[in-house]
Order: structure tokens, then sequence, then C-alpha cells
């Protein structure tokens, strides 16, 4: 895989990085894309693959691209391409793991909740994770008994 930066814009302290990522596979295969990083999130900009990525594929793409974005813009924080965290919160500060993990999950979830934010973008915030690895902490948190169920059973 290959990162490399396409343009930056900067607006006080804050930065947002486009950087092309190319993916070359042992077949012959490539994937081309454009993406944004800004302050832990990442956008997909573009994406272009010869052959054709499907839809499965796609939806993982961002979770393949994290951790290297994340090292070209000279932060650690980033999950590994493996989707396993490091274990470093965005700010460089080591972050609780197993239950102390799913109690600052549920925390964050609640007071968002109760704020009328959006719990998912106030998990993401806390734990420095995309919105798919949030999305997948909310879930083990609701197994673990610390959130409600999603749905009610019938």
């Amino acid at each position: 895989m290959s990162v490399w930066p396409a343009w930056e814009v900067r607006e006080g302290e804050r930065a947002t990085r486009w950087l092309h990522v190319r993916l070359d596979f042992g077949d012959g295969a490539r994937v081309d894309a454009l993406a944004t990083v800004s302050e832990g999130w990442v956008c997909v900009e573009d994406v272009q693959a010869r052959p054709a990525l499907a839809l499965e594929d796609l939806a993982v793409f961002a979770d393949w691209i994290e951790g290297p974005l994340a090292r070209a813009c000279g932060d650690g924080a980033g999950p590994d391409p493996g989707g396993a965290g490091t274990g470093v919160h965005r700010d460089g500060s080591a972050r609780p793991r197993g239950p102390q993990e799913g109690r600052m999950v549920a925390r964050a979830y609640r007071e968002a909740q109760e704020r009328g934010a959006d719990p998912v973008l106030a998990v993401m915030d806390e734990t420095g994770y995309s919105r798919r690895g949030a999305l997948r902490l909310i879930g083990r948190t609701r197994d673990a008994g610390l959130l409600s169920p999603r749905h009610a059973r019938r």
C-alpha cells in the first residue's frame, strides 16, 4: 500500500489533509483512492478499482486504509489494517481496555443521548476509533449488558 499527500488546508490549529492511497495486489488488481483525514476521522472521497470492488469490499475499504493513513499523517493512534486498535487515544494517552473500556463507552453514549447529540460520534471522540470501530465497541458494550439492547425482542 502506498500513501502520499495530495494537499492540506489549515485553519488555525486544525488541519485537513487529502491523501492519495494506492493498493496494488499480486494478481494485478489495483485500487486508487483519495481520502480526507481531519481530527481523527477518515473520509473516502473517491475510489477507482480495477477490477471493480464488490460492495462488501468497499464497505471495509476504510478499515483497510485507516492505519496507513494515520501513520502517513504522523498519528500513531490509528488502528492497524487488521482492525485491532493500538490502545492509544488520539491525544496519545492510553485508553482503558476490557471492563473499563465498556464503562467508558456506555458513559459517553448515555451522556450524548442526554444532550441530544449523536452517541456514536461521542464514542468516536472518546475512543479515537472510526465509526465502524465505535459501532463494534457499542455492540460489545450492549452484549456485556452495559447498554440496553438495540431492538426489543418479540
